[in-house]
């Protein structure tokens, strides 16, 4: 059974309670669909492998220090975010948040990461990831409300 919710836990709405929420965001394996805003106050949306960390209540990203994304967060740091299955029946998380970047030097991050979403940690992208020259840095999104659907019941196959 998993920890009980921190005290700063996110608000949370829809069908599911909070464990079902934490075994989801630990279990799947699709990237998190985040949106932010420019300096320009532009939508921007892009899409990132992420952890879950339930004891923190956080998302963590990890991308390349001079991605554009980077930037942005700087600038503005709330964030809207979707996590949803690809395939019927459609399930998720959606919520809203604060983001924070800081280095990942050790590349701590980027190598869970590389290990959750790709069958070969040697794999050329792997290689070219944790690359010595490229600098990585940690996206950490803090929730502050989640709202969960799950369409299961109504995307059931039909007899």
């Amino acid at each position: 059974m998993n920890a009980p919710a921190p005290s700063d836990a996110p608000e949370l709405s829809g069908p599911w309670d909070r464990e079902h929420v934490d075994d989801f965001l630990t279990d799947v394996r699709v990237p998190v669909r985040l949106a932010c805003r420019t300096p320009r106050d532009d939508l921007w949306m892009l899409s990132l492998w992420f952890e879950w960390d339930s004891k923190k209540s956080e998302l963590r990203c990890a991308t390349a220090a001079s991605a554009d994304v980077i930037e942005f967060l700087r600038a503005h740091e709330a964030v809207a975010f979707e996590v949803s299955t690809n395939e019927p029946p459609y399930r998720g998380v959606r919520g809203r948040g604060v983001a924070a970047v800081e280095p990942d030097t050790d590349k701590a991050v980027l190598g869970r990461l590389i290990d959750r979403y790709l069958d070969d940690a040697n794999d050329s992208l792997a290689e070219r990831l944790l690359s010595p020259e490229r600098d990585e840095v940690t996206i950490r999104i803090r929730p502050t409300r989640l709202h969960t659907w799950d369409f299961s019941g109504r995307m059931s196959a039909q007899s």
